[in-house]
């Protein structure tokens, strides 16, 4: 099974209880790619994470392993400039890069860092992807407003199934830096891959952005929207565990805080 992470070194703690709660519902072995770069303030992720990742997955199964490239000359050689002053780090459309990426397979299951894992992927992973580019779950809210309202058909990017051998033969991801680099937008590569990329809805099993439920498999800690006492946007992440304790009341990733805290102690 081949995963993919991007992202500079703020993403690492997220990466890492990510990865581990994929671990601990899955036996076979995992491949690992981190896609990261320096751009700016933003510093790549050092070899000595990767390191401590692939001991820690190796921990389930010995064959398990961990990539990490660094993209710095390829990002900055071609940095998104109409999106690079938006609310979201330039790093999110480091994925846009992964065409380029000859090591990277044909077949990928791209995680954002607080995507967390409640049961086995196995069978989202085994989805027959032949006919499409990439495959993920309507976004949340996105889905009122940037889609076709009738179908809801604006992906979240957050869980995205990647066919590497169709976006390659298309070009997608240089269609979609192009208009990153030309164009301003709001959710810059999430808005481009949705208006130019062949697609296909998943279940929202796969990518939970409101309450978990019993049958979430991936919980994506998204920003949400409360009402009251007035009306204001929520960012709670899997790593912020006395807000996710406290004010989401989840307990069910303890085991794996605890576990990564390990990780960070030994590395």
């Amino acid at each position: 099974m081949n995963i993919l992470y991007c992202g500079d070194s703020n993403i690492t703690k997220g990466v890492l209880l990510s990865a581990l709660s994929v671990c601990k519902h899955c036996d076979e072995k995992l491949d690992i790619y981190v896609l990261t770069a320096t751009v700016g303030k933003h510093k790549a992720i050092e070899s000595g994470f990767s390191q401590a990742l692939e001991k820690a997955v190796r921990a389930k199964n010995k064959n398990s392993t961990v990539t990490l490239i660094d993209l710095s000359d390829k990002f900055n050689s071609y940095l998104p400039v109409a999106n690079m002053g938006t609310r979201f780090t330039p790093l999110c459309m480091l994925r846009l890069f992964a065409d380029e990426v000859d090591e990277l397979p044909n077949k990928l299951l791209y995680l954002d860092a607080d995507v967390m894992c409640r049961k086995d992927i196995s069978t989202l992973y085994n989805t027959d992807i032949e006919d499409v580019e990439i495959m993920g779950v309507p976004d949340r809210y996105g889905k009122w407003f940037f889609g076709n309202i009738l179908k809801h058909d604006y992906l979240n990017s957050g869980v995205l199934l990647l066919n590497m051998k169709s976006i390659r033969k298309s070009g997608l991801f240089s269609k979609c830096r192009a208009m990153c680099h030309d164009k301003k937008m709001f959710m810059p590569d999430q808005s481009a891959l949705n208006k130019l990329a062949k697609k296909r809805k998943l279940p929202r099993i796969y990518n939970e952005q409101g309450k978990i439920k019993s049958d979430t498999v991936l919980k994506h800690f998204t920003t949400f929207f409360k009402f009251l006492p007035f009306f204001h946007a929520v960012t709670i992440k899997p790593w912020d565990e006395d807000r996710l304790h406290n004010e989401l009341g989840v307990l069910e990733f303890d085991d794996i805080l605890n576990k990564a805290k390990g990780v960070y102690e030994n590395e």
